[in-house]
């Protein structure tokens, strides 16, 4: 009996390391862009670089990790044959473990306009540990296991914004479902059984037009779970078992918003919009409108692309024009505002921060990896270039077992001490 109850024990043991070295959704567990591992603070293309590996095609989605695996989806161009692909790879090794295509036989959007900065391939997957699940835009929500096999596919709509800027909200899930921000494809939220892809629910609403962000849970203590996302002039709150509003708030981000919101116990943040660009604070629950009674306080300090990284009460982050940013969580107003130095022209920084043990990591497209602590004022203490890729970095880093991964349009890397 007491080997049998240390052999329990240490199964139990040896799942939570495996849960706690998960990278599993788009800024890594519950979306909180932190990890308390350390990892390389410096490498280049032959120093603290473990593997490289070329991939199939282009992609701004980020990597996840679950296991010793890490998945990352691809757009491949071709003369009628063009497809998105969902490649698996052996985190350790870089050794391709499996790769699932789905070919594109429909109309996308033309390749123009900011398509042309991110591109077809910019949803980041989710996984719970058991299934994959992969959003490609008009190519559909997709179930796969961990061993490369397709489960269901489901299309969530075929659309387009006014704009024609393509898809790029990535899957989160609640309990026995996948919540899907399907703006760009038919103005709505969708969720979906995990187990069999059906439809649990949908509301659609013509306000979602443009809304690029990721939607977040918001767990409440003695209060029912919220879904939560930041729509052009408004922060919305959804019940995640039927999608109906529980309350709402207006914001001063119109015009389009693409960060994701920020959740810190109760307290949500919104950046975004253009042109009327701002930041908010407000307070979880309530019913109907409550601008007046929940809402803390509004800014005009933003950013545009990148969702901003929250540690110790204050906001971290490079903007697409190259400025660096830290606002403070309490009021919004602006620490520190420093332009970044030596960074390739047009829009330098797409991917949002991570905070690594105690150093937040930047990833800028095409000059290289900031690293630098949160701090009142901006010190990067390295700038880290893969000088043989001059292709676009535009994902988000992940994180697992003291190992950095990179991807760009071109390949995937781990850097390792």
């Amino acid at each position: 009996m007491l080997r049998a109850w240390i052999a329990a024990v240490c199964l139990v043991v040896a799942a939570a390391d495996l849960i706690a070295s998960d990278w599993p959704c788009f800024l890594g567990p519950d979306g909180s862009a932190r990890s308390t591992e350390q990892v390389a603070t410096t490498w280049n293309e032959s120093n603290n670089l473990a593997w490289k590996v070329a991939l199939p095609g282009t992609g701004s989605s980020s990597p996840i990790i679950v296991g010793d695996r890490l998945i990352v989806t691809c757009y491949v161009s071709g003369d009628g044959d063009a497809k998105r692909v969902v490649v698996c790879f052996d985190k350790n090794s870089g050794d391709q473990l499996w790769s699932v295509d789905y070919p594109i036989d429909y109309r996308e959007d033309s390749y123009r306009g900011y398509i042309t900065e991110h591109g077809y391939a910019s949803n980041t997957p989710v996984t719970d540990g058991e299934n994959v699940y992969v959003f490609l835009g008009k190519g559909g929500v997709h179930s796969i296991t961990l061993a490369g096999k397709k489960n269901w596919s489901v299309d969530v709509g075929k659309e387009s914004s006014n704009r024609q800027w393509g898809s790029a909200a990535s899957l989160i899930l609640y309990q026995d479902t996948v919540i899907v921000n399907a703006s760009e494809e038919s103005q709505s939220i969708i969720a979906l059984d995990k187990a069999t892809g059906q439809q649990r629910w949908k509301q659609e609403a013509g306000m979602l037009e443009l809304t690029y962000g990721t939607p977040r849970l918001v767990n409440r203590d003695g209060g029912d779970a919220e879904i939560v996302i930041s729509v052009p002039g408004e922060i919305w709150s959804l019940k995640p078992t039927t999608g109906k509003l529980k309350w709402y708030c207006e914001t001063p981000m119109t015009g389009n918003v693409c960060p994701s919101v920020i959740v810190d116990d109760e307290t949500i943040y919104s950046f975004g919009g253009y042109r009327a660009s701002g930041s908010i604070a407000v307070k979880a629950g309530g019913k109907d409108d409550v601008t007046d009674s929940r809402v803390q306080w509004t800014n005009r300090s933003s950013s545009y692309v990148a969702t901003p990284l929250l540690v110790d009460d204050r906001f971290y982050w490079v903007d697409d024009r190259g400025i660096a940013y830290c606002t403070s969580a309490t009021d919004g107003e602006v620490v520190y505002r420093e332009r970044v130095g030596d960074l390739a022209s047009g829009r330098p920084v797409y991917a949002s921060p991570i905070l690594i043990g105690d150093y937040i990591y930047v990833v800028t497209r095409r000059s290289g990896t900031i690293v630098y602590k949160p701090n009142d004022s901006f010190e990067p203490i390295a700038r880290n270039r893969i000088a043989d890729d001059e292709s676009d970095f535009n994902a988000s880093p992940a994180v697992s077992d003291g190992k950095l991964y990179l991807r760009s349009d071109q390949a995937l890397y781990c850097v390792s001490d």
